[in-house]
């Protein structure tokens, strides 16, 4: 993570120069790895193969992005472990994550190239191959398939190098891999002969040289040495890298579940219309990746205000949310807008890249920009709108943006609308689907603003670090209910020590330039994706702050720390006594009624919903299992009484002195 000193630069500059300079490297990165989506369609297009051989690789396309899905997956996972490991100073679980990635995408990979062998030809007709284009999609498949390993190893590891501090190594790895593929294809294409074939060739060759790139910056990483024992697989790791992957897999198999309910429809609708199978699935293939160029300029731009947007909801600096945020949705207004120009004016010029003049095929195109793409705007808005939410902590309202406009309406929509409409209805599923998710984008958006407070001079308290007598460090992690926030307070008193709970929080905000409440709040949020919500931006920011100030209180002299993976934190702390707090289910229920007039039910509940985001919130920061008495000094059933269990702490402490 970065230093947090260093982050309020984000709260401070001018707003236009931190999206110039954060999201110009990422469009630049992510416009790269468009250019393997599309150039091998502009050479085959243009090639005596015509429109069959784009249909043959539009059939392929998305068998590819399963295997990628495995791949951004694990790649994605390992180097957000390996950012939350770099935070709290861990450098015996990192490696291991990255090995364990590596390792299992590999195996991931070799059973994907068994299965696609033997169910080559039953994929390649659900996917939308006819019996013209079978042969091409077979010849393309196959060598592409053969490569699989090379292309997910080549994926995963570059996510990894990004997380290790080389964003700008990382867009190398995969600009050579393109500038390599777009050399070879006209050469394998035309000058060899090899035709589809060819453009497979190239397209693998540029995956290697990616790979072996990666490979040797794997021996002179920043943050992390690969060993034999990173290779040793360890669930609780690789657990926690499936965890933080999960997201980008679900997003990576709804383009799959997308591609193929269209196909599938394209095909059979395409058989009853003049224009066939091969030219629908030829077309939307082509559109589809044009339409990526767009939606990762867009992509670019919200990815480089993430930073901006995490520290300013941070530190509830609402008017730089909502400024940031205006400025990133007038952009991408803007791009939309000249992208729907383009495609409703200009259609013919911009197929006409991609060859074949034949008069369906031009007819067909010319109606699928016009409609398909008809409010790519709103597709734009939608997708800058869910990775917003992404930046501001809202994980849940990302996937609900995310995932209603393609899986809840397009699909549904593209099944139904053409036994009504013939083919046409799967075109104009796609604008109907932005429509209704533009809606619900809409809603969440202005009830997120609406929610917003602004916390006027919260952060100015008169919170100060105390002085104290050179002694232990004593921390307490307890179950909810146990009381204890209370026992630490009473130990603290008994020792005549400083006592620090909601004031850690209050000097972590004065100290980071965060909110109080903010700070406060990120081990209790309710989110179900609470696992996503600890590690995105904002939240990280606070983290930060926090461990800051844990040490500082620490470096004062002794004192009693309550909550807040204190005990991690301080780990390194020589005088570091670690204590546990627990008590049985009933006598925390009774706590919790007494305290807040909670029913029995709702108690239990609470305390169950309270004691899962807490060991959530301590296996993120830490690594490690919250309340395994492995982790702690002195466990204690606080069930024999308030004052007792602080006695027998205190007489604990006294006695460790001697």
């Amino acid at each position: 993570m970065e230093n947090h000193e260093d982050n309020k630069f984000l709260g401070e500059e001018k707003i236009s120069k931190l999206l110039t300079k954060f999201s110009i490297p990422c469009i630049l990165s992510l416009l790269i790895s468009s250019l393997y989506n599309i150039v091998d369609q502009i050479f085959i297009g243009n090639s005596k193969l015509g429109y069959l051989g784009n249909a043959a690789t539009g059939v392929v396309y998305p068998i590819t992005i399963i295997a990628f899905a495995f791949a951004w997956c694990f790649g994605d996972g390992a180097s957000a472990y390996l950012s939350l490991c770099q935070g709290r100073g861990d450098t015996k679980n990192a490696h291991k994550s990255i090995g364990n990635s590596i390792l299992v995408t590999f195996f991931i990979s070799i059973l994907f190239l068994i299965l696609g062998f033997i169910f080559k030809d039953q994929l390649l007709y659900l996917f939308g191959a006819s019996n013209k284009s079978i042969n091409l999609a077979r010849d393309y498949y196959v060598i592409i398939l053969s490569a699989i390993p090379i292309y997910m190893l080549a994926n995963s590891m570059n996510a990894v190098i990004r997380a290790d501090g080389s964003p700008g190594f990382s867009m190398a790895t995969t600009a050579v891999g393109a500038l390599v593929n777009i050399i070879l294809d006209p050469i394998f294409i035309f000058c060899f002969d090899l035709g589809i074939k060819g453009a497979a060739y190239a397209t693998i060759i540029g995956q290697f040289i990616s790979l072996i790139i990666s490979i040797i910056y794997y021996t002179r990483t920043k943050t992390f040495k690969l060993c034999k024992d990173s290779f040793k697989i360890n669930f609780k790791v690789f657990k926690n890298v499936i965890k933080l992957g999960i997201s980008t897999f679900i997003t990576q198999i709804s383009i799959v579940i997308i591609s193929l309910v269209c196909n599938i429809m394209l095909a059979k609708y395409g058989a009853q219309s003049k224009y066939g199978i091969d030219i629908p699935i030829a077309v939307i293939g082509i559109t589809m990746k044009v339409f990526s160029i767009v939606i990762n300029i867009i992509v670019g731009i919200i990815l480089g205000a993430q930073p901006i947007l995490g520290y300013n909801y941070g530190a509830k600096n609402i008017s730089r949310v909502k400024e940031t945020f205006k400025k990133v949705v007038i952009i991408s207004f803007i791009i939309g807008f000249i992208s729907t120009i383009l495609f409703e004016l200009y259609p013919s010029i911009i197929i006409g890249i991609f060859g074949s003049n034949e008069s369906l095929y031009m007819q067909f195109a010319k109606l699928t920009f016009r409609l398909f793409l008809m409010l790519v705007t709103f597709t734009c808005l939608i997708k800058m709108c869910s990775i917003f939410f992404q930046a501001v902590g809202e994980p849940l309202k990302s996937a609900i943006v995310s995932l209603t406009r393609d899986l809840i309406f397009f699909v549904p929509l593209v099944i139904i609308l053409p036994k009504y409409m013939g083919i046409k209805g799967v075109l104009i599923a796609a604008p109907i689907a932005d429509l209704l998710g533009i809606i619900v984008c809409i809603v969440l958006v202005s009830n997120f603003f609406k929610n917003l407070k602004i916390e006027d001079d919260q952060n100015n308290e008169n919170i100060y670090l105390k002085d104290s007598k050179q002694g232990f460090i004593i921390t307490i992690a307890r179950t909810h209910g146990s009381q204890g926030k209370a026992i630490g307070k009473l130990v603290s008193e008994k020792l005549n020590i400083p006592y620090y709970y909601k004031e850690m929080t209050a000097l972590a905000a004065k100290e980071s330039g965060l909110d109080k409440e903010f700070v406060s709040d990120i081990n209790r949020n309710k989110d179900i994706l609470h696992d996503l919500y600890l590690t995105t931006s904002p939240v990280k920011y606070a983290i930060e702050a926090q461990d800051k100030v844990i040490k500082m209180i620490a470096d004062k002299g002794s004192c009693v720390i309550v909550g807040r993976a204190a005990d991690y934190a301080l780990k390194d702390n020589k005088n570091l006594v670690k204590i546990f707090i627990y008590a049985p289910m009933d006598y925390r229920i009774k706590n919790i009624m007494e305290m807040y007039g909670d029913t029995k039910i709702k108690a239990k509940r609470n305390i169950e919903k309270s004691d899962k985001n807490r060991a959530s919130y301590y296996e993120i920061i830490s690594g490690q299992t919250w309340g395994n008495y492995e982790n702690y000094d002195l466990c204690i059933d606080s069930s024999i009484g308030k004052e007792k269990t602080a006695e027998i702490i205190c007489d604990y402490i006294k006695k460790i002195k001697k």
